[in-house]
């Protein structure tokens, strides 16, 4: 039975606190798909996304309509194109990814997922093909976005993939000059990927997936700060950290609810499979629907100042213990995006200098994703954004947690310089790398970093 204020408090979430369900992403197996002969391989991929995503947007409408709750972003992920697609030489691979490009825009979906690499241990020579594409994949098709995934926990860290990679953004992100090098904004580089994750552009449909499954990513950083900032204000005590924790956890226990209710609805009205919630609060440029907010809300009123990697711990434990209540399908990354230039908090505590590259990789390590939304110098060399990308994954991989690496090196601006990306990818000033350029020489050795010992963690 569900109580009167519950059903209350949910309303209030929708109308006052801008929650909306931010993305329906669905999964689709392209396995089926594969052939030697390109233009056959293309013709299989346009007919089943077209069978299984024909209906998305008409379908997502109508639960919109019965339920009053807004669904932002319909998306596609697709099957890792590097082995779909593999034998395919640069040409097929490239025509691949007009392909996705162009079903997507047919379907109606903002942006398909899926031109991706796995590549932890090794790569094959269609994957380093891929790899290689990547600049003209990404400044020249309009929705298909990339994902590479260099290291897991179990295999190690894969240093030849990304003293490529450090290349491919640099190369990607001249191809993309007149938008500040917007098309690295369309490439994740991962450790330990999650093969469920509805969010882009890290999405793709992974290893032990069904046919096709209905994967959902909630928002909800406005609803949390409301339920934070009415928690202080009256309170008849000062709360406790505790306190602010169980406040957070009853919210996202009722952000997951409505989350998974329209998943299930969407789901069953195309006939395909529910997969999971994904918990995680992502924010947008707007004013009150910010991750940086939260931690405002609480009492951190400098973002980047002493107190921020506690704070952002604090949330992203109380989110996913009140998710993972609500729902035993939860999934993806589940936990707090610090997106930088999508969250307005964030990008202001950048301008002002209180929030930095050190200080948000530390942050990192208590919450979903990496280093997101983040632009640099357009002079950085290649091999000091590999570091980057190195020291990132080294986090994940040790830690036994995803992380990510967005990164932009916006050609001809430099530190202090305002990088403009638009929409939902928002703007920021270009943060400062210290010590840049020192690292050629680890980068340019090459090979693995080997797999870290489990038995002794401490």
């Amino acid at each position: 039975m569900h109580r009167t204020e519950d059903v209350l408090a949910t309303l209030s979430m929708i109308r006052q606190h801008k929650l909306d369900v931010r993305t329906v992403t669905m999964g689709i197996d392209l396995a089926p798909c594969a052939s030697p002969d390109v233009a056959v391989l293309c013709d299989r991929i346009r007919a089943r996304l077209i069978h299984y995503a024909g209906r998305l947007r008409v379908v997502c409408r109508e639960v919109e309509a019965r339920y009053g709750i807004p669904i932002v972003n319909r998306r596609i992920a697709v099957s890792p194109i590097g082995r779909v697609a593999a034998g395919q030489k640069s040409e097929g691979l490239l025509a691949v990814a007009r392909t996705l490009d162009a079903v997507a825009a047919e379907v109606e979906v903002d942006l398909v997922g899926g031109f991706t690499a796995l590549v932890q241990k090794g790569w094959t020579d269609s994957e380093r093909r891929l790899i290689a594409a990547l600049p003209e994949v990404l400044s020249t098709t309009q929705r298909v976005c990339s994902s590479v995934n260099v290291g897991t926990t179990a295999a190690g860290i894969n240093m030849d993939a990304i003293a490529a990679l450090g290349h491919v953004l640099k190369e990607t992100a001249e191809r993309t000059r007149d938008h500040d090098g917007f098309g690295c904004a369309k490439l994740v580089i991962f450790g330990n990927a999650p093969n469920d994750n509805p969010f882009m552009a890290g999405a793709f449909h992974g290893a032990g997936e069904t046919d096709c499954v209905i994967n959902i990513g909630v928002s909800g950083p406005g609803v949390v700060k409301a339920a934070v900032e009415d928690l202080v204000a009256h309170s008849p005590v000062k709360p406790t950290l505790g306190d602010i924790a169980e406040e957070i956890k009853s919210t996202a226990f009722r952000v997951t609810r409505v989350g998974e209710l329209i998943g299930r609805e969407v789901a069953a009205r195309l006939g395909v499979a529910f997969g999971i919630v994904d918990l995680s609060l992502a924010p947008t440029p707007q004013i009150g629907d910010s991750v940086g907010e939260i931690l405002q809300a609480m009492g951190v009123s400098r973002l980047g100042g002493p107190g921020s990697t506690a704070a952002l711990a604090l949330l992203n434990d109380a989110v996913k213990k009140g998710g993972s209540f609500a729902s035993s399908s939860v999934g993806g990354l589940s936990g707090a995006f610090v997106a930088v230039s999508e969250d307005s908090a964030l990008a202001r505590a950048v301008e002002v200098g209180d929030l930095t590259l050190a200080k948000l990789e530390a942050m990192t390590a208590v919450c979903s994703v990496g280093l997101d939304m983040i632009a640099v110098p357009g002079d950085t060399d290649a091999e000091t954004l590999s570091a980057l990308i190195a020291d990132e994954v080294a986090i994940g991989v040790i830690n036994h947690k995803t992380t990510a690496v967005r990164v932009i090196p916006v050609p001809g601006k430099k530190a202090g310089d305002r990088a403009v990306f638009g929409g939902l990818f928002g703007e920021m000033d270009i943060l400062p790398i210290h010590a840049a350029g020192g690292s050629a020489e680890f980068v340019r050795h090459g090979g693995r970093i080997p797999a870290p010992l489990s038995s002794l963690r401490n």
